[in-house]
């Protein structure tokens, strides 16, 4: 029950967002504020909700407005974008008293666009779908390079009908949209890049040590994987920081262990035996150890044999 906020509930029309709606957004971090930026450039009224004081004030010189709390948010918003931290606070947001469950007015969409588990969507839907809120899970794949310049992939599922109301606003931040079901297809698909991706990072870091033993340089090395079978755009876009040994992040090691963690208890969960993903998990956690929790997850690449040599000397 809700009964200690008092919200004003209102039936929203169901038809396609119009440029006269305001969108909240809860959560304006590193993906999170290039994102909800990207919105107010196009044109949006956005009201903004974040705990961290400079994200606050980034927001506010973006063009956004503040919200004061959930309910504020709340009330004045038709569609409500979310980029949170974990399972535990999207709990905190939608569920319990003051959850936008029971702030949010029937006929609003949620989307929440999180890397969460598919169980605590499952929960959030729920209490969502009980109130009559259309819950779009729609969680991104790309950096922050490419938050800011709108050419992230969504991953889409839930109602159709939230989706195709609220795919032009996924197009100022994301080039590729997939829709790709009615439930919880988009977590599990999220999961399923994650995994490669952190893999990728694990696989690479034992192939250029073994190149380099045998005097290959990690810029020739690079140059040819890059145009090779196993290309990628994620190889592509960490060369310079693997050549250079310059791990600032873009995605730390903290993170991809966060995102290993759901990709492992999902997996268990389910039944899936995923015994590479539990030894890629592994590595991170030597990485974290090892004092590289906070820098990027291709510092798995920076073995002794790959450190710049005036850094493998110190």
């Amino acid at each position: 029950m809700h009964q200690s906020h008092v919200v004003e509930r209102v039936t929203l029309p169901q038809g396609p967002t119009m440029a006269n709606d305001i969108i909240g957004w809860i959560g304006a971090g590193k993906m999170g504020g290039p994102m909800s930026k990207r919105l107010v450039d196009a044109g949006h009224r956005v009201i903004v909700l974040e705990p961290d004081a400079d994200n606050r004030q980034l927001a506010e010189r973006s063009g956004a407005t503040l919200a004061s709390d959930l309910a504020d948010l709340a009330r004045q918003a038709t569609v409500v974008f979310s980029m949170i931290p974990n399972d535990r606070v999207l709990g905190s947001i939608v569920e319990g008293d003051g959850g936008l469950a029971g702030l949010m007015a029937p006929g609003a969409v949620l989307v929440e666009m999180s890397t969460v588990s598919p169980a605590a969507s499952k929960r959030a839907a729920a209490a969502l779908a009980a109130h009559d809120i259309a819950y779009l899970r729609a969680p991104v794949s790309g950096s922050t390079a490419l938050a800011a310049n709108g050419t992230l992939s969504v991953m889409a599922s839930g109602p159709r009908d939230a989706y195709d109301r609220v795919e032009p606003l996924l197009a100022t931040m994301a080039a590729k949209r997939f829709y790709l079901g009615e439930a919880e297809q988009a977590r599990y698909l999220k999961l399923v890049v994650n995994s490669l991706v952190g893999a990728t990072s694990s696989l690479l870091a034992e192939a250029l040590a073994l190149g380099l033993k045998g005097d290959l340089s990690l810029s020739d090395m690079l140059d040819v994987i890059g145009q090779s079978a196993v290309a990628s755009p994620l190889l592509g876009y960490k060369k310079d920081m693997v050549v250079k040994g310059d791990y600032a992040p873009a995605f730390t090691v903290e993170q991809m262990i966060k995102d290993f963690d759901l990709i492992m208890d999902t997996a268990r969960a389910d039944h899936v035996p995923m015994s590479l993903a539990a030894l890629v998990r592994q590595r991170y956690e030597q990485a974290f150890v090892d004092g590289n929790g906070q820098r990027d997850f291709f510092v798995l690449c920076e073995t002794d044999a790959t450190r710049p040599v005036a850094q493998a000397a110190e």
